[in-house]
Formats: C-alpha cells, structure tokens, sequence
C-alpha cells in the first residue's frame, strides 16, 4: 500500500524532494557550522508505533521486536559534526503527564497515532491539543501511522478526528501517512517526507 501524503488546510502542508534530499543537503550546510545536536520530541499513546517509527527514521530500520517505552528512548543521528536528536517518552497514561516537560529543548514534535485504532483516537486528540497549548509556535508533524492495516483511517479522515483545523495556522503543520512492515524490508515513503520535513525545519532556525 502506498503511504498517502497530502495537503490539506493552509496550516498542512507537502513538499516535493528534489534530485537531491533536502535530508542531505541539511547534514552538508549543518558541518560546514558546526551545529550543535537539536532535538525531536516523538510521543503518542502506548501503542502507536513510536519505537518503529524512531528506528525508521533515524537508522533506517523496520520494524523490529520492541516493548512498550516505560521511560525515554533517545537516539541521535550524526553525519561529521551535525547531529538530531530523537528523544521518544513514554505513552502509557502514567508517563503522558510528563510530556510538556520536555518542550523547552524541542525543535519540533512528532505525534504519532495509531490510525487503525479508532476507539482510542479521542483520547489521542485530547493529549495532542493539550500538548501544543504549551508552546503555540512549535512545528507539528503528526503521522498517521499504521496505514497498511486494512481498517486505518485515511489520511482526511485523521485530519478531522484529531480536529487538525483548529490548530493555530501560525504553527508550521504537517499530517503525514506511515507504516512499518512487520519483516522490516519496507520503509514507507512517508517516512522519507518526515525527514525531509525536519531537515526544512532545521534550515529554517540556523
């Protein structure tokens, strides 16, 4: 299934990549500065697929075996003297409190939602607005993840159960589809858009 990417307010927006990604052009421009290591909140619920999608977009990995993330989970990708940060939290309900915490450091937060599990998409949408109360600045991607599932919602159909347009059309705002396969030979396309997402935004605030 082809992960589905699209633009769907003023605030949401898609970039086509060019021949060369902006990814790489972000790590080129970031050496010659010497930047130092900026940081990516990823949070969602228990369940959403943060951990795959983390190893997705900063090693390149599948999906592999992981267990529910009972505290922080970080990992930094560096490429000569430019660095990002991944710093994933926990999404059990124990742990959600403490996700405001982190905001002061972040660049931008990547919220991921389970897009098949619509009994709990309400709740996904209460933490999610409360969260960007914190900082009404702070670039947004959400990625619908788990697209491959046979009864995922589609990419509109997330946009409005998370009621992404009553979000401040100040914040830079991107909703995303994704999935991880279970073999872990298939890395969505969207996950590639992310990164190449986060390398804008990066370019933006050096």
């Amino acid at each position: 299934m082809e992960t589905v990417t699209q633009a769907l307010t003023p605030g949401i927006t898609c970039h086509n990549t060019t021949s060369q990604p902006l990814w790489e052009r972000h790590w080129q421009a970031q050496e010659e500065k010497h930047a130092p290591c900026k940081q990516v909140l990823v949070l969602g619920l228990d369940g959403s697929g943060k951990t795959s999608i983390l190893n997705s977009i900063a090693a390149n990995k599948g999906k592999v075996l992981t267990t529910p993330t009972e505290g922080v989970n970080a990992m930094c990708v560096s490429n000569g003297n430019s660095k990002m940060e991944f710093l994933e939290i926990g999404g059990s309900e124990q742990l959600r409190p403490f996700w405001k915490m982190y905001l002061s450091r972040a660049f931008a937060v990547i919220f991921v939602v389970d897009s098949a599990d619509h009994g709990r998409l309400p709740l996904a949408k209460s933490h999610l607005h409360q969260l960007i109360q914190q900082d009404s600045v702070l670039p947004l991607i959400v990625l619908a993840n788990k697209q491959d599932l046979e009864h995922a919602h589609h990419i509109p159909e997330i946009h409005d159960a998370l009621a992404l347009s009553e979000i401040c059309e100040d914040r830079k705002l991107y909703l995303i589809g994704t999935y991880v396969t279970k073999d872990g030979t298939e890395v969505s396309s969207g996950i590639q858009d992310t990164k190449e997402f986060l390398a804008q935004l990066l370019l933006e605030n050096c």
